[in-house]
């Protein structure tokens, strides 16, 4: 019996391997469950009420030392009651922070327990773990509460196989919220600039977005992890203006790259970190964050008219020039990371629970 225990407290709807290959699923669940399955480690989910292998309701598990608890320290005094005060903690965290977010309270609301057990915080890349060190300074809590990266794993099996790149396909595949309206009005832009241009959209399916029909734009929904990388295969780039909310890791762009695909984004978070070629990444300007701040609670909607203006004051055309050199010869390879391998992710967890 593994000594080892995954605890989600925020998980919107229970999952495990099945899931994985059967639906889709985020890029913080994905990672959970491929972690977990490499350790052979137990699973459990707060909301979950069917036990399934190692996947579990929550209950107590003899011989349990080392505890990881998924993004939210306010479940640990329930971890401490299902497996006692002398576990190992560990806190996974994927999200932003910073001593003013959010977040940061939830950590300052259990400052007594994180010192009291001594947690260890395990972050997702370099770039989060900045802001990580500063809320634990921020909240008091830094002398007793060490902070260190752990990369999220890409699938060791995720390789390129010859699929055919379609110079005009163009693929965003993440959470609306993560930039999709402003991907949307920079897509109009550049169709207009390049006619041939598609754009397919997925969705992991946590948040609704945008699905408003427009010309060369498809929305494919909810797309299980097998089909989603199917269509990255074949397309000339991930595109990815994301600015809005930066990627603490960005998994879309390691398993992009494993599959052949470059990666068009904004150089925000992690992105450069990640991705860790210049010619994939572009600067966010005072004129795209500007656009944004004035447009940003409008329904998508009624964004067209505001993002035609945009388009001819020439806001996407760095975007616009990208494309075209990519097409005309110029798209940069891509490569699995070994930094991201699970078999590598892996031997970094042994270790840091030995």
């Amino acid at each position: 019996m593994s000594p080892v225990l995954f605890y989600d407290p925020v998980c919107q709807q229970p999952y495990d391997t099945r899931t994985l290959h059967a639906r889709a699923l985020g890029g913080t669940e994905s990672t959970l469950v491929r972690v977990a399955d490499a350790l052979g480690a137990w699973v459990m989910q707060h909301n979950r009420t069917h036990d399934w292998e190692r996947y579990r309701r929550p209950q107590r598990l003899a011989g349990i030392s080392h505890v990881i608890v998924n993004r939210d320290s306010r479940a640990l005094p329930v971890v401490r009651e299902l497996c006692g005060p002398g576990v190992r903690v560990y806190l996974w965290l994927h999200d932003r922070f910073h001593p003013r977010a959010r977040r940061a309270r939830w950590l300052a609301a259990t400052a007594r327990l994180l010192r009291e057990s001594a947690v260890t915080a395990v972050c997702v890349s370099d770039w989060q773990r900045a802001g990580v060190e500063a809320t634990l300074r921020s909240i008091g809590v830094a002398d007793s509460v060490r902070a260190l990266t752990i990369y999220n794993p890409v699938d060791d099996a995720l390789r390129p196989d010859g699929t055919a790149v379609d110079p005009a396909k163009l693929v965003f595949f993440s959470s609306p919220n993560k930039g999709l309206n402003f991907a949307l009005d920079a897509f109009g832009g550049l169709r207009r600039a390049l006619p041939q241009l598609r754009l397919l959209i997925g969705n992991p399916g946590y948040k609704e977005g945008d699905t408003v029909r427009r010309a060369g734009v498809e929305f494919l929904g909810a797309l299980p992890q097998p089909r989603m990388h199917a269509e990255v295969r074949g397309a000339l780039c991930t595109f990815a203006p994301n600015f809005l909310i930066p990627e603490t890791f960005g998994l879309v762009f390691a398993e992009s790259h494993a599959l052949g695909t470059p990666v068009l984004a904004y150089d925000c978070g992690a992105a450069a970190e990640v991705v860790g070629d210049p010619q994939q990444l572009l600067p966010v300007s005072a004129a795209a964050r500007g656009y944004e701040a004035a447009v940003g609670i409008l329904p998508a909607r009624w964004r067209a008219g505001p993002a035609h203006v945009a388009a001819a004051a020439g806001l996407f055309d760095p975007l616009i020039e990208r494309i075209r050199r990519w097409q005309s010869g110029a798209r940069p390879p891509a490569a699995p990371d070994p930094r991201f391998l699970l078999s590598a992710i892996r031997e970094q967890w042994l270790r840091l629970l030995s």
